[in-house]
């Protein structure tokens, strides 16, 4: 009785919208700094193992922050591959926590301008692309998203 019409569309046979070059962008970029900031939390468990620290309390603690870091930005790419609104926010506010510690990289006794860099271009490149239209109407809420 409530069949639709021979000539409407059938949802299960609709072709999947793909995701717009700036948002894939967003996406491989949280996916990279996702990668690299599990790589540092391996690099500090094997030197928590190897090496004797001043304080196996900060030790500790900076590892535990690494990996919530870690979790955070990887939970944050999974979210923009899904196309989810909250990534947003989610993404601009680590992308200023990365910007903080670029800042810290140019300046003091240890600097290191060549990773103040490598930590602000990508981040300044992914709050730009955070902002273009396609990533806000794809991550718009109630925007259509394939399943």
């Amino acid at each position: 009785m409530n069949k639709p019409p021979d000539h409407a569309p059938d949802a299960s046979n609709a072709a999947p919208a793909r995701r717009s070059r700036s948002l894939s962008a967003v996406a491989a970029l949280l996916a990279a700094e996702a990668l690299l900031l599990w790589a540092a939390a391996a690099w500090l468990v094997l030197e928590l193992l190897t090496a004797t620290p001043a304080s196996l309390a900060s030790a500790a603690a900076i590892l535990v922050l690494v990996v919530v870091a870690a979790l955070w930005v990887s939970a944050v790419a999974l979210g923009a591959l899904r196309r989810r609104s909250w990534i947003r926010g989610a993404a601009v506010t680590w992308q200023l926590v990365q910007a903080a510690v670029a800042v810290g990289c140019f300046q003091g006794f240890y600097a290191r301008p060549d990773l103040g860099w490598a930590l602000l271009l990508p981040s300044i490149a992914v709050i730009v692309l955070l902002f273009t239209p396609q990533v806000l109407a794809e991550t718009r809420p109630g925007a259509a998203r394939p399943e």
